[in-house]
């Protein structure tokens, strides 16, 4: 197995100018600017999901052939992708979680394998599938979060345990599906399980040996949430005192959700990360009044500290399950002239925000489909609040009342499956699920490792349309698509734009598709063994560029050929919706990696 040049190049200069060792980000940030690579599961800390190859480009992607492929010999949703540093390519799986290093020099010759023991117990409180969303690298160090909440560091080059820690407890329902980053000396981790009155936190462990630096909850007394009342702020104004508690009904944000499955993004210049949590607990509106604060809120916090600098909450008071843990894609823009440093984010609640990621400040927020219904409006003037549609407030009238047509569904108008950025257009590339739903909540009571849901749930299409799904490029200076391609499902893969102005993208049916990043025609297509869900990845080999998806069928909108399910109200509404994908496509476990004919 090839050293991993990069790393051993930053400690050699260490070593010889007698200086401290480089932190694990002055080796990320040298390895996201190199296209060659692929070392972060977004390409870079902004979350782009951009690779400056264009040797694939809009003329010759048609000729793209697969070059080899991989079994992972797991048979469950495959989100994520791997990473690429050197001559070796890493590669994850659903629960049980293994990892193996592959060399690229053979085409996928297993170079280790790190296979964890994990209790089977644990499959039943993971929501919406036994899915992970992919392994972080620095430091030499492979970092992992496996589903029973254990954080493990690996030796890139052995795949032997470097260390291991804790960072939950399973039989609470907590659990991990989530992606961890890494940023100078520390790896961060979320942790999942709103579904069973988790509640969420952003935790730091150093890097070198696991130990925990800090841990930023959701919810709760400031010196849990480490806010700061006098200098955190909300709209550009203090939050106050208690304020992670205060909008709760007693004690209930112990068991409050806001979880932390999703996306991390890093603001070097700011030394924040920046992120978004989830549902609070339950989803029976009537059983826990308030703004429910700070679920489905964007977070930044000091890297170093935790501290949180500002909070921003898009859903107050959360009556339809729509997680605020997409990815937050950080981009520089002028808007009125002026240079501004910015968020773009497509909510699960169907908007798309452009904020200040230096003041928390939204910018704009546009609908991004017509049929989003659930709020009437969000704007400036109603301090970015929604509007709500009595028509569509799921706690209109109590418990055990079904409000009908419902959009978007809690799927979201798009869940975790990460959008691209393009600098070459300036456009973002979105995946999206087009489905609205039928909500009944029900009454509840916590049991610790017990289902605390409290609402029945039917999915189905848009009024007039029959495709479930679509993908689009987003204009953030018109906030409006600029073409839409309809799917029969929902898109459910991450995208990749390139320098080659072809975005890629991978459907429920399992095809990975291209398109050209200007005009959306499609340029190509595959098929691939099963339904796809992870997210597209690209990287140069020996002066080939190469072009690498998993194919699994699984996650939400999968889960019924997942896991058997039937019931047209199981898998949380989704079985139903998506019932007829069994005619397309079935389970498997495969890495496809394509490239060009010819040397």
């Amino acid at each position: 197995m090839k050293k991993i040049a990069a790393g051993t190049a930053c400690a050699v200069a260490a070593l010889t100018l007698g200086i401290m060792p480089a932190l694990a980000n002055d080796e990320l940030l040298k390895l996201e600017k190199d296209p060659k690579v692929w070392a972060q599961q977004a390409g870079n800390y902004a979350n782009w999901r951009y690779s400056a190859l264009d040797q694939i480009n809009t003329k010759n992607v048609k000729d793209l052939q697969p070059a080899w492929t991989f079994s992972t010999g797991v048979l469950r949703g495959h989100e994520g992708g791997p990473l690429i540093i050197g001559d070796v390519m890493y590669v994850h799986t659903p629960f049980p979680n293994t990892v193996y290093a592959l060399d690229l020099n053979q085409e996928g010759r297993i170079l280790w394998k790190y296979q964890p023991q994990q209790d089977p117990s644990v499959i039943p409180v993971m929501c919406c599938d036994t899915v992970n969303r992919g392994v972080a690298y620095g430091d030499g160090k492979i970092i992992l979060d496996q589903a029973d909440t254990t954080v493990v560091a690996l030796d890139a080059k052995t795949g032997k345990v470097v260390w291991s820690v804790k960072n939950g407890d399973s039989s609470k329902g907590e659990t991990m599906t989530g992606s961890p980053v890494i940023y100078k000396d520390k790896v961060y981790v979320g942790i999942a399980g709103g579904e069973f009155g988790v509640r969420g936190h952003l935790t730091a462990y150093n890097l070198k040996d696991g130990s925990r630096a800090w841990r930023g909850y959701s919810m709760g007394p400031d010196s849990d949430t480490l806010i700061d009342p006098d200098k955190t702020t909300l709209l550009g104004k203090p939050v106050g005192k208690d304020s992670g508690t205060a909008t709760w009904d007693g004690d209930q944000w112990k068991i409050g959700g806001g979880t932390t499955w999703g996306w991390f993004s890093i603001d070097p210049e700011q030394n924040a990360i920046i992120y978004g949590t989830g549902n609070p607990s339950t989803w029976n509106p009537s059983q826990r009044p308030g703004d429910n604060r700070w679920s489905m809120t964007i977070f930044a916090r000091d890297v170093d500290t935790g501290k949180a600098k500002w909070v921003f909450q898009m859903t107050p008071h959360d009556e339809w399950d729509y997680d605020g843990v997409n990815e937050m894609i950080l981009y520089d823009a002028k808007i009125d002239g002026k240079d501004r440093k910015l968020i773009f984010h497509i909510d699960r609640n169907g908007y798309a925000y452009i904020v200040d990621r230096t003041t928390g400040v939204p910018i704009r927020v546009d609908r991004t489909f017509d049929f989003v219904n659930w709020a009437k409006s969000i704007k400036k003037e109603d301090n970015w609040r929604p509007v709500v549609d009595p028509k569509f407030s799921t706690a209109q009238n109590g418990e055990d009342t079904n409000t009908k047509g419902v959009c978007p569904s809690a799927l979201g108008i798009k869940d975790q499956q990460p959008a691209s950025y393009s600098p070459r257009t300036g456009m973002f590339y979105v995946p999206f699920n087009n489905v609205c739903m039928d909500y009944e909540p029900y009454k509840v009571s916590y049991t610790p490792g017990q289902a605390y849901v409290g609402a029945t749930l039917t999915m189905f299409p848009p009024p007039g349309q029959t495709n479930l799904g679509a993908f689009a490029a987003w204009d953030p200076t018109t906030g409006k698509r600029v073409w839409t391609i309809n799917e029969p499902f929902s898109v459910w893969s991450g995208a990749l734009s390139t320098a080659g102005d072809v975005v890629f993208y991978g459907t429920l049916e399992g095809y990975l598709k291209a398109v050209d990043a200007k005009t959306g025609k499609e340029l190509y297509r595959f098929k691939t063994p099963s339904g796809i869900i992870g997210n597209v990845t690209t990287y140069e080999h020996k002066g080939k560029q190469y072009i690498a998806v998993y194919s699994g069928i699984g996650g939400w909108a999968g889960i019924g050929l997942a896991a058997g399910l039937e019931g047209g109200t199981e898998g949380l509404g989704a079985v139903g919706a998506y019932r007829s994908l069994a005619s397309y496509t079935q389970l498997g476990g495969q890495l496809t990696v394509f490239t060009l004919p010819g040397k």
